[in-house]
């Protein structure tokens, strides 16, 4: 049987497997799946995440054990919301700077979403911050999902969940993007317009300050809001309820800070067949981004009591969903062999079709350069989620297809993005390396293919190397930190090519491979 029926907690008659004796340690995930939310359906796992300008967007992940996660699949293959996110440009912004964004819509896209399964239907609710609040629905959760309809169509709205009571009334909370009230709203039966303008159900600036990310939830009649406070680099995660759902809600904070985890909070809560509890949330890592924790969850008086009496954990006893072992992790390396991108690929906003291909040479990824001054500013850029703590990234480039102007390479995408790859000036190609903006040359190629290596270390700072004619990997360029936080997101091993001249010239890259191990 589902968790969840809507949003009201289901308890499961099925007796409790036997202990598991493995623990596992947090992060479950290393990597910036921000703004999680997650159900049971049966006995598989679902999360969902944020994932701004970057597209396909709206990653949905599956778990058998809550600790080993795959992807399978972007619910939202392109961002239509608005032509920003095609990079139209004019363009401010250039790689020594992070703002302002115009021409662009660094920041925006798809903000924190909230996944439901209600009436044999998934249902992902999410914001962009620019547009307003939109749905999408499937009967799989691998897809296809439908194209997303507008519940309100109105800027400044964030972080919506919806929630079906038992007597089948649908409602939709959400706040107000700088942290504003929880609103609440009647909604229709199928989830896709509100029926009223809402009512505020939370709003103490005091006690609960920078409010946001609201989960809505039914347990014991009781109705639960969890909602993080504090900020997103730090504060704790709080807990309202109410025998009412429109309030008033009595807070308690359920899982707070401590040195290690500054910030435990905003996800979402999901039980096992057995009736254990379980938390999801993010915890601000730097340049990795938001990465994920899992917090056990007992209930005392009706109250959620998350980790250790209040306060994260690090290792725990594994979760008794009556799975031993799960083999799924998440996806990165890629031999480009397929018909089409691996799932761990996200464009920087849409790309241009046009530019790209896996067909025109088989097993391998053609990106065709387009006119640009800068990286940031240049579309086609592919990226994909970074694994902490460490990430070594490695791609093998045919560059004779390169014009004069064009750049091609390997990078740690982010603000002020760090780069090495192979600059081809008046007939010559160089590796080169580039910070912020700055291109050091180095020396010439004279051969037709390059492996270049980008690797993000566990003090969050860059590090690059290249390869000619098969031979060992020389270091090159400075190890410098990676950006902290690069519009919402962390930073990213990327792909790119652009031309500074002209629109002209192309890059054939014939395999990425990722390890994570620091040498």
């Amino acid at each position: 049987m589902a968790l969840f029926s809507g949003a009201t907690l289901l308890f499961s008659a099925c007796a409790t497997a036997a202990p598991q004796p493995a623990t596992y340690s947090n992060p479950i995930l290393y990597a910036d799946y921000s703004d999680p939310d997650i159900i049971r359906v049966g006995k598989s796992y679902y999360m969902v995440a944020s994932s701004f300008h970057f597209s396909p967007g709206l990653p949905v992940l599956k778990s058998e054990d809550l600790v080993h996660w795959k992807l399978i699949t972007n619910a939202v293959p392109k961002l239509t919301f608005a032509p920003a996110y095609d990079m139209p440009g004019p363009f401010e912004l250039d790689d020594a700077k992070s703002k302002p964004v115009t021409g662009t819509h660094y920041a925006g896209g798809i903000w924190a979403p909230s996944i439901r399964h209600h009436n044999g239907l998934f249902y992902i609710y999410f914001p962009t911050p620019d547009e307003g609040i939109f749905l999408t629905t499937a009967k799989d959760p691998a897809g296809p999902w439908s194209a997303p309809v507008a519940v309100i169509a109105q800027a400044k709205l964030e972080d919506p969940c919806p929630f079906w009571d038992d007597d089948g009334q649908a409602y939709l909370i959400h706040g107000k993007v700088g942290a504003g009230p929880l609103i609440l709203h009647r909604m229709s039966a199928d989830g896709t317009k509100v029926l009223d303008d809402g009512v505020v159900v939370a709003d103490d600036k005091e006690r609960l300050p920078v409010l946001e990310g609201p989960k809505l939830y039914k347990r014991n009649g009781w109705y639960y809001i969890f909602a993080p406070i504090g900020g997103v680099g730090t504060g704790p995660q709080a807990v309202g309820r109410a025998k009412n759902i429109y309030g008033p809600y009595e807070w308690r904070d359920v899982l707070v800070p401590t040195n290690d985890i500054k910030g435990p909070h905003q996800g979402g809560y999901v039980e096992t067949p057995s009736g254990q509890g379980w938390f999801v949330h993010f915890n601000s890592e730097g340049a990795f981004g938001r990465i994920d924790h899992l917090q056990p969850v007992k209930w005392v008086d009706d109250w959620p009591v998350m980790g250790d009496d209040g306060k994260p954990v690090l290792t725990h006893a594994m979760p008794d969903t009556g799975v031993r072992h799960s083999d799924f992790r998440l996806q990165d390396s890629d031999e480009f062999s397929r018909k089409a991108l691996g799932l761990q690929w996200s464009w920087n906003h849409n790309p241009d079709d046009s530019r790209w291909s896996l067909s025109e040479r088989s097993g391998w990824l053609r990106l065709k350069a387009g006119e640009a001054r800068s990286l940031t500013t240049s579309r086609n850029t592919l990226t994909q989620i970074l694994q902490g703590p460490a990430m070594q990234t490695t791609a093998r480039l045919d560059i004779s297809r390169m014009t004069d102007g064009q750049r091609a390479g390997v990078s740690l995408f982010g603000v002020k993005p760090v780069w090495i790859g192979v600059v081809r000036e008046n007939g010559v190609s160089r590796i080169t390396y580039a910070s912020a903006g700055v291109e050091t040359p180095g020396p010439e190629v004279t051969g037709q293919t390059v492996e270049l290596r980008a690797e993000a270390l566990p003090d969050q700072t860059s590090r690059f190397a290249y390869s000619l004619h098969g031979k060992a990997f020389i270091s090159f360029g400075e190890q410098v930190p990676l950006s902290k936080f690069s519009w919402w997101k962390g930073s990213r091993p990327a792909l790119f090519t652009f031309n500074k001249k002209d629109a002209n010239g192309a890059v054939d890259i014939d395999w990425v491979h990722v390890t994570h191990e620091v040498r």
